[in-house]
């Protein structure tokens, strides 16, 4: 393992040395040459990470390598409709968490196969049914998690209505279970239903979506410890636009619903300010945000108010370290975006961030605990800063590698409900297209 990063190190710059790299992909070529309602497309990546002080202890690492091998298939018969079926094999080597297993390892699955009628980025109508990628509100409520080794695809209806600047996406969806050698497939009642409208090129640059989902989750477990069937309502917008070197993104989201005996009552908000100096050299983007999400300080009362997450993407959302969740969360960030050659990109970045609530837990952005809750608070609400940076260069149209690090400095709650040890995540990842 140790050898990977020399190898890959010593890769990098023979590659970023070629000026006479073809434009297309080696798929573009063979579609050329076949009818054309049939066409092919793959894609591999090869990803290096791993971490030191996991669960905030010393002598917790890991260190391992991921691998993902796409290929799809796309069949046009007409103008009008297509079927795409996308086989995927996510591997992995040298984790210590074993067995192997998603969100690292799933072997040879089928991630996507569905229908289409209609164009869902031009025509009035259109209709998709089967296994398919969804992405709504920039994948801060529902995305396939492309970071993830496996990532996520949903078995779903989905139906496209657009008339001049407006846009209406009504589905019913169900997340679809992956298991390491299976086949994935959908659990019964694991439900997601929703309708996401979106209305662009208003004055400003004003985009506005407001959306409304039903989820209804079996088997979930109530405070009082009975078992029972979330159902839940989800209702909110998001704005966003850009005003010559200004941007703007926000976005407000409601939770209510019952589970047996509880009540859900929850709320979380984001708000993303940006500019970019065109002028300078580089054209610097700067980026200041505010992420919000309600906790639970008494888990006992029959109210529900630690903010569910749905299913956003897993990286990236609040921080680069992946250790932090839009749960129970209060945070600001701030990062710079820069372009030091016409192939590089290079973000810094850094994050603040306290409990929403001191009584409850510290959540990843799977919604899974990280740090159990402090039911009398005593450890505080200051999680930590963390800082990140990272880097990118496209060798060539299809292929493209990355790196970066991130570290978190434990605030007064880490160091009182943990050892208290900092968390570090380095990552060297070659993704290329085929």
């Amino acid at each position: 393992m140790r050898l990977i990063p020399t190898v890959l190190l010593c890769w990098v710059p023979l590659c970023a040395q070629q000026t006479s790299f073809p434009t297309s992909v080696p798929t573009d070529a063979l579609n050329r040459e076949l009818p054309g309602w049939v066409s092919f497309a793959g894609e591999e990546r090869l990803r290096l990470e791993g971490f030191s002080g996991g669960s905030f202890q010393a002598g917790n690492d890991d260190l391992y390598l991921l691998h993902r091998f796409r290929f799809s298939t796309t069949l046009r018969p007409a103008s009008w409709w297509r079927i795409v079926a996308q086989t995927q094999d996510a591997r992995v080597w040298g984790d210590k968490q074993k067995p192997y297993g998603p969100p690292h390892q799933d072997t040879w699955d089928l991630r996507q196969a569905y229908a289409e009628l209609g164009d869902p980025d031009k025509s009035p109508v259109s209709l998709r049914v089967g296994r398919q990628e969804m992405s709504l509100g920039g994948e801060r409520l529902v995305g396939i998690s492309t970071w993830t080794n496996v990532s996520r695809s949903f078995d779903a209806a989905r139906a496209t209505f657009r008339y001049r600047n407006l846009k209406l996406d009504a589905f019913a969806a169900s997340i679809v279970v992956l298991r390491d050698g299976q086949i994935g497939s959908a659990d019964a009642g694991n439900n997601l239903h929703g309708l996401y409208g979106t209305i662009s090129k208003l004055p400003g640059g004003l985009t506005v979506e407001p959306y409304f989902f039903w989820r209804l989750q079996p088997h979930d477990v109530a405070e009082t410890g009975a078992i029972g069937s979330l159902d839940m309502k989800v209702s909110g917008a998001r704005l966003l636009g850009k005003l010559r070197g200004f941007e703007y993104n926000t976005s407000f989201v409601f939770e209510r619903g019952r589970l047996v005996t509880d009540y859900v009552d929850a709320w979380g908000g984001a708000l993303l300010l940006g500019y970019t100096f065109a002028g300078v050299p580089g054209t610097p983007r700067l980026a200041v945000e505010y992420n919000y999400a309600t906790g639970d300080g008494n888990p006992h009362d029959g109210r529900r108010n630690t903010f569910e997450l749905l299913y956003p993407t897993r990286h990236d959302l609040i921080s680069l370290s992946d250790q932090v969740g839009w749960k129970n969360i209060e945070q600001t960030r701030g990062r710079v975006d820069w372009k030091p050659g016409p192939k590089w990109m290079v973000t810094p970045s850094y994050s603040a961030m306290w409990l929403a609530d001191a009584r409850d837990a510290l959540y990843n952005p799977s919604g899974t605990v990280v740090v159990a809750r402090n039911s009398d608070a005593s450890a505080g609400r200051w999680v930590g800063q963390e800082v990140d940076l990272s880097a990118q260069y496209s060798i060539t149209r299809a292929m493209q590698i990355g790196t970066g690090v991130a570290h978190i400095f434990p605030g007064t709650f880490l160091k009182r409900a943990t050892p208290g040890r900092g968390y570090t995540y380095p990552f060297l990842q070659i993704s290329t297209k085929f």
